[in-house]
């Protein structure tokens, strides 16, 4: 069986950024199932799985474009602690769900507190990255009805 749309692929993935750094694996664990075609892993490396089979092994390359998006700095604001009211220790490297201009909801994370300003950017940790997956294709199976419904496979974890 071969890649395909609305196919449940497991794999396992080792993920080093541009500078050759590990950013995550699952090698330790449980290969990473997903339904091809429902963008549940980042578009470049989707694109590269497509037509694979059981026990294939490749690496990607993916652009910022086709991983997280490129860097924006229109995406990095100060705002007034107020906007934290409630918490009393604002660090950085917090992270927080914020609504962006559009009412669409965003996780921001802080980078600077300055008095009473926090410097907070809505991009993506990965955002700006060149991702390098190592994969290896561990299964694949069509999708059940239900998990084509609802977008996404079913497993532990899941409550539907």
């Amino acid at each position: 069986m071969k890649i395909a749309e609305n196919s449940v692929v497991s794999f396992h993935y080792t993920l080093t950024n541009g500078a050759g750094e590990l950013v995550d694996t699952s090698r330790e664990g449980e290969p990473l199932p997903y339904l091809h075609g429902a963008n549940n892993i980042v578009q470049g490396l989707e694109e590269a799985l497509e037509g694979k089979q059981l026990g294939d092994k490749l690496q990607v390359e993916v652009p910022p474009h086709l991983g997280y998006g490129e860097y924006m700095e229109e995406m990095v604001q100060q705002v007034d602690r107020e906007m934290f009211s409630g918490i009393e220790t604002l660090e950085v490297g917090m992270q927080f769900h914020a609504e962006g201009d559009s009412g669409q909801q965003q996780v921001v994370t802080i980078t600077a507190v300055e008095g009473d300003m926090v410097s907070v950017d809505g991009n993506h940790d990965l955002a700006g990255e060149i991702l390098n997956f190592d994969v290896e294709i561990m299964d694949i199976r069509d999708a059940s009805a239900d998990e084509l419904s609802n977008g996404h496979i079913h497993g532990p974890g899941c409550n539907h």
